[in-house]
């Protein structure tokens, strides 16, 4: 039975439509993830499902005793700030209880009161109920096992809310949500605060859960790990891909394929009936003529339409990178740094840094929120001194930077004013380049002061490039941008024959533009080959990490500590282990299931390029097939653990 159906649903802004028609369902077990462009109306559609706006058509159908669970891309600006993280509804409970409990002292007191006594009793009966009902008793436990998992620990818990980071807060909200239980979860870019650890955390637990998710996110790691489906929110209209983000991709590309030739097909029909049409003309054969018009005015429209389906993506956000040396030594050290040292005030974040960047390096510095990835750029930019050590920077270089936060000398400028401050270029020149970044019309027209954060790191692109860089330092580029200009980025940056370095938390971003990973590991950074090097690596240094050394009386104890900490590293080693080859089950099941649709369609008429497609898809099999024996030849799950 489904826990939602939504049915062609609508909802118009301002008279502009932004969901037409919209339809599905959701089962349970069931993880379903919002695709689009910003602005596409995805926020919107969680909304209405929640019951915080109404449809103008159509209609939402919940299951009865539905609890429905939701976590806001922001906490409202004037939401009250709650004295503690623990849940309000368990608060309430909890401060109720204690008042009952001081009634029926003062009732127990009185032999009179007999009557009274019990109605206090019957209430007090169901709060507990409700209390417990709501996991009150267990509330405190898991709300520290979730926040662990997302990263929070440590004094957090005994700290106000409000004296969290916004980021904090989300996490809090994001952790409350989930011990809610709901059979029903709604997640706005869920992702946005977690560090690496606390997203592998939350991949396994959406994995895990039973109950139906409704998300969206641009994380493509993310949504490859935890989504049974791809929905592409675009132009209003819904459509539902069955698969993780990888597949999503790869029916997408098939698609584009078949609609190419359908364009082929319908221009060369179309150029035949014009021909058609005017021989009929030519003959005075009215009649025919009129006919033959028609058929042209239909073909014509469906030229149209198939064409702006074909090139949707091509007004998606593009860039062009032009790198400032396109030739010389490819091994040139453009930077280097001997023994780097670094932070704030008395501490160090990082120590004895060492390592250079050549010509054509593509490298990426990946570590935990707080370790020091973006002091460490600032120090290499030249943007704060060093504790200790030294930056070295090759002769004659132009460096380009982004940072999480674009300033502009003059907020009262234009969008086209900015870019034709920074370069030689015609006004028409301007327009059409602001055009492949997402500015067109009146857009162009708007103050830098207006412009939103997304729009702000386009801009700042833009006018960036043309600078011709021969080094790119990149804090979280990848931020601000939505998945299909995600893509665009890393085939613009793989293209780049500058340097790079950056700093993300984008594992696919990594995976595809970073041939080096600087990793932090404690408060060193050492270089790896890849980002899943890196992980290993950082949980292997986690789990060695040890407890002060006890007093002598108490080593019994410690020991019995050790042991503990050892078993359940290995239970989560092995929940990790069963998770990979979970996935790896769904991958090859998936790619068997597409090798066999290949092998169904291939005729006599199958091109090369469908031959291409099928031996990489064999390839890529093998390599699954060959990751899922490494795993499973590794030490065995034990049988008594729980999955």
């Amino acid at each position: 039975m489904s826990l939602i159906a939504v049915q062609a649903v609508q909802k118009h802004y301002f008279g502009h439509p932004v969901l037409q028609d919209i339809s599905f369902q959701l089962d349970r077990g069931e993880r379903l993830c919002l695709l689009g462009s910003n602005g596409a109306g995805k926020t919107t559609l969680l909304r209405l499902i929640m019951g915080l706006e109404k449809p103008d058509g159509g209609q939402i159908v919940v299951a009865s005793q539905t609890i429905r669970g939701y976590l806001p891309q922001q906490l409202p600006a004037d939401a009250p700030e709650d004295a503690s993280w623990t849940s309000p509804e368990i608060r309430q409970l909890e401060s109720a209880m204690r008042q009952t409990e001081l009634e029926l002292e003062t009732l127990g007191q009185d032999a009179a009161q007999a009557g009274p006594l019990q109605a206090v009793l019957t209430r007090y009966a169901d709060l507990t109920a409700r209390y417990e009902a709501l996991g009150g008793y267990q509330h405190r436990h898991l709300m520290e096992e979730a926040l662990a998992g997302l990263g929070l620990t440590g004094d957090v818990l005994s700290r106000p809310l409000a004296t969290l980071s916004g980021g904090e807060r989300m996490r809090v909200a994001l952790a409350r949500l989930i011990i809610r239980n709901p059979d029903l979860l709604l997640l706005d870019e869920p992702t946005n605060h977690l560090d690496l650890d606390a997203l592998e955390w939350l991949e396994q637990y959406l994995t895990r859960f039973r109950g139906s998710v409704l998300l969206v996110s641009h994380d493509r790691t993310f949504i490859d790990r935890t989504a049974t489906a791809v929905a592409e929110l675009d132009a209003g209209r819904l459509r539902i891909r069955p698969g993780n983000y990888s597949r999503f991709v790869a029916q997408s590309e098939a698609e584009a394929v078949t609609l190419e030739r359908e364009i082929k097909k319908i221009a060369r029909e179309l150029e035949r009936q014009q021909e058609v049409t005017q021989t009929m003309l030519s003959h005075r054969n009215m009649s025919q003529y009129h006919a033959r018009e028609k058929v042209v005015a239909r073909l014509s429209t469906q030229l149209e339409e198939t064409i702006g389906r074909a090139h949707s993506a091509s007004q998606k956000l593009s860039f062009q990178f032009v790198p400032g040396l396109t030739t010389g030594d490819p091994d040139r050290i453009l930077l280097e740094t001997i023994g780097l040292a670094g932070g704030y005030g008395q501490g160090l974040l990082f120590h004895d840094v060492s390592f250079v960047l050549r010509a054509r390096a593509k490298a990426c510095l990946c570590g935990p929120n707080g370790c020091g990835k973006t002091t460490l750029l600032n120090l290499l930019r030249g943007e704060m001194t060093a504790a200790e050590g030294r930056v070295r920077l090759a002769a004659q270089m132009s460096v380009g930077t982004l940072g999480q936060h674009v300033i502009f000398a003059d907020e009262s400028r234009t969008v086209l004013d900015e870019l034709l401050s920074r370069a030689t270029l015609s006004e028409a020149q301007g327009r059409d380049l602001l055009a492949r970044y997402g500015f067109r019309d009146t857009h162009v027209y708007k103050q830098l002061q207006v412009l939103s954060g997304g729009e702000r790191s386009r801009l700042y692109l833009a006018c960036l490039l043309l600078e011709e860089p021969n080094i790119l330092f990149l804090d979280e580029p990848t931020n601000h941008l939505d998945i299909y200009s995600r893509e665009v980025l890393e085939k613009a940056l793989l293209s780049f024959n500058g340097a790079i370095l950056a700093v993300s938390h984008d594992r696919m971003f990594i995976e595809r533009c970073c041939s080096l990973v600087l990793g932090f590991i404690g408060s060193r950074v050492l270089p790896f080959d890849s980002f899943e090097a890196y992980r290993q690596a950082a949980r292997v240094a986690e789990s060695q990490e040890r407890p002060p050394a006890p007093a002598p009386d108490r080593q019994p104890d410690s020991s019995a500590a050790r042991r503990r900490f050892n078993r359940a590293q290995e239970r989560r080693e092995t929940a990790l282990r069963k998770e990979q080859l979970r996935a790896l089950e769904n991958e090859i099941e998936l790619s068997e299931t597409k090798k066999a649709e290949l092998e169904a369609a291939f005729s006599a008429e199958t091109g090369p390029d469908a031959y291409e497609a099928y031996a990489g898809l064999l390839e890529d099999l093998e390599r699954k097939y060959q990751a899922y024996l490494r795993l499973a030849s590794e030490e065995p799950v034990s049988e008594d653990e729980p999955g």
